[in-house]
Parts: structure tokens; C-alpha cells; sequence
């Protein structure tokens, strides 16, 4: 990656820069609607009784399947453009990631269109339909523990002298990440607030980012499930968690929250809060996005529309906040990199 100490400054203005830098590169994948969802998530569950009119940004449609086709073009844009980097051979040694699926195919796309190669580490309990993709864009991939990818990856860096691309923790990346605020922005004509999944949190920083001095809230969103929630957790006890071990379903929310990530959430106070959700009501609002939006999307895309169905105290804050009026939210669907098999086991 580039020195962080030469990145451009985490601002709305360095976001705004950064999508133009990688906007002929992505898709600006449209926003849906429905009448149905609105309704419901209006509807009385237990004591509040907020009105929510949902806006679905469909990074699901972008390419790789992710918004993280974003951040990893705009680093590796970035690392082109560092001084010496080409003239010393840096096309020629590539890059290095680690990724259970959808940072690990985005950095292997956007270094196949730099003619570098891509060296990827993704843990065993990765998809098949990740891995294949990845194999696909001709990376060279390697298969690792569960929790041992970072080693894996470092090991790799110190063979090759490729430069490692992080999948969240890093200005470049959060950056590019940011852009699909922007775009949310753009193609809606009044947004109240955004929530948007949080992982180790380069999305939701970014979004944050491209939020600041709007006026528009940003919310983050997790599973609960056997402490996947680290970033709301330690958001609420104001010490950053930097260990977690979970099997959600939500595979794509597993990370620990980054440094840079958190210095944005919570030390620059540019996310409001994060919620957590159930397995249940992942799949059940996952479930509502196939049949309703007839979209597919992966367990992790569905987790800010659980939110905004389910989490009470969400719900009870927008109804106070809102009153009559109600709000406008923004849902990043993140992403839908999910094959048949796993969706019929998930239903089952």
C-alpha cells in the first residue's frame, strides 16, 4: 500500500477526489424502492412506531459483486502513483491481500487490470464461489487457517516484495469505500440517515466520511451472534475490540474493527451508532430482499435492512428523532457474492 503518512487527509472533499479517480472503473449501481418494504418497516412490532421510507443502494450489482471493488481500485490507482513505485519494479512484484471473499476477488480484479499480479490469501471456511471467482481473475491464491491469514499474507509480502492491499484498515481504501455514499447521495433527493454494514468498518468509516458536515446520520450494523458485534460493543465501552472468533451467518462480518476505521466511527464521532441483529432476523430480512426486491444478496447485505425491521431500539430513536415526519434511510446492500447450495442450506 501507499505510506499512510502520503495519503490525502480522511475528508468528504478526499472521498469526492477519490471516485473520480476510480469512477470509470466501478458502476454506479442504482437505488430501488418499495412500497412494501416502507410499509413495513413503518409497521408496529412492539412499543415503537417509527416511520422509515428505505432507499436500497445496490453494491450487489457491482462489479466482483461488492462495493469492494471501490476501495481496492482506488488503492492500487493510489500505489501507481507513488513516487518510484513503477520505476522500481513494483508492477512486477503486484500485490498481496487477505479476505474470506469479496476484498480477495476485488484486489485480484483491479490488479489484473493493472497487469500485476495478485497474490491472495483466503481462510479455509471461504466460499466456493469466492474461491473459483478468485482463481477466476487469475490470482495466485493460497489457503489458509481460519484465523491465520494475516500471518499467511505478511509471510507473502516478505518472499515476493509485493505490497499488501488491507481490506479496510488503511486511508486508500476507506477512502474508495466512500464512494458509494456519494453516489447514494447523488441519487437520492433527501436522505436523513445511511446505515451500513461494519466489519472491520472501512465501508461504514468511508460512508461516514462521505456524510460529513451533510447533515445526513450514519449508522453501522452487525450480527450478534457469538460476539460479532465488537464494533458496537466497543463503541458503547469506548475501548476498541481487537479480537473475534464467530461463526455467524453473516460470513462477510467477521473482522475486527481497524484503527483508521475507528478513529473515524467513534474517536471523530462521524457514526451516530451501530446496532446488532440475530441470525434470524438476517435470514429473514435476506429473505424479504429475494422475494420482495428480487435481488440476491449475501447473509452480510442483509443486516442493515434487519436493522431498520427489527432492532427496537433503533426503531424507538427514529420515532423520537423523526416525530410525524419520519425518515429517510439509506440501506447499502452491500454485496451478493452467494451460490444456490449455500442459499438452500441457509433456507432449508
Amino acid at each position: 500500500m501507499a505510506n499512510p503518512t502520503t495519503c490525502p487527509p480522511l475528508t468528504r472533499q478526499s472521498v469526492t477526489k477519490a471516485h473520480e479517480l476510480i469512477r470509470s472503473r466501478v458502476h454506479c449501481t442504482p437505488v430501488m424502492t418499495s412500497m412494501f418494504m416502507n410499509q413495513l418497516a413503518s409497521t408496529p412490532r412492539k412499543s415503537a412506531k417509527p416511520i422509515i421510507r428505505l432507499w436500497f443502494k445496490c453494491e450487489n450489482l457491482q462489479r466482483v459483486g461488492a462495493f469492494k471493488v471501490r476501495g481496492a481500485f482506488h488503492a492500487i490507482e493510489r500505489l501507481k502513483q507513488e513516487p518510484g513505485w513503477l520505476e522500481n519494479g513494483g508492477l512486477s512484484r503486484g500485490v498481496v491481500s487477505f479476505s474470506a471473499g469479496n476484498h480477495a476477488q476485488a484486489v485480484a480484479l483491479a490488479a489484473r487490470e493493472s497487469n500485476m499480479p495478485a497474490h491472495i490469501v483466503m481462510p479455509e471456511t471461504s466460499s466456493r464461489v469466492k474461491i473459483e471467482s478468485v482463481q477466476g481473475y487469475g490470482a495466485n491464491l493460497t489457503i489458509s487457517g481460519r484465523f491465520d491469514r494475516e500471518a499467511v499474507a505478511a509471510q507473502i509480502v516478505a518472499k515476493t516484495g509485493a505490497r499488501l492491499v488491507p481490506p479496510y484498515d488503511h486511508p486508500d481504501v476507506i477512502l474508495g469505500q466512500g464512494s458509494v455514499g456519494l453516489e447514494l447521495q447523488s441519487q437520492v433527493a433527501k436522505l436523513d440517515a445511511i446505515i451500513s454494514p461494519s466489519s472491520g468498518g472501512g465501508l461504514l468509516s468511508g460512508t461516514a466520511l462521505s456524510c460529513e458536515g451533510t447533515g445526513i446520520r450514519v449508522y453501522g450494523a452487525e450480527p450478534e451472534f457469538e460476539g460479532a458485534d465488537d464494533g458496537r460493543r466497543g463503541f458503547l465501552s469506548g475501548k476498541r475490540i481487537t479480537h473475534v472468533e464467530t461463526s455467524t451467518i453473516a460470513d462477510g462480518l467477521v473482522g475486527k474493527l481497524g484503527l483508521y476505521p475507528w478513529e473515524i466511527i467513534y474517536e471523530r464521532r462521524l457514526v451516530d451508532m451501530i446496532y446488532a441483529v440475530s441470525e434470524d432476523e438476517i435470514l429473514d430480512a435476506m429473505k424479504l430482499i429475494f422475494e420482495r426486491l428480487k435481488l440476491v444478496v449475501e447473509p452480510a447485505a442483509a443486516v442493515p435492512l434487519a436493522v431498520a425491521l427489527y432492532n427496537e431500539e433503533f426503531r424507538e430513536m427514529v420515532e423520537h428523532t423523526a416525530g410525524d415526519a419520519g425518515w429517510d434511510v439509506g440501506i447499502i446492500l452491500s454485496g451478493g457474492n452467494i451460490g444456490t447450495g449455500r442459499i438452500a442450506e441457509l433456507f432449508s
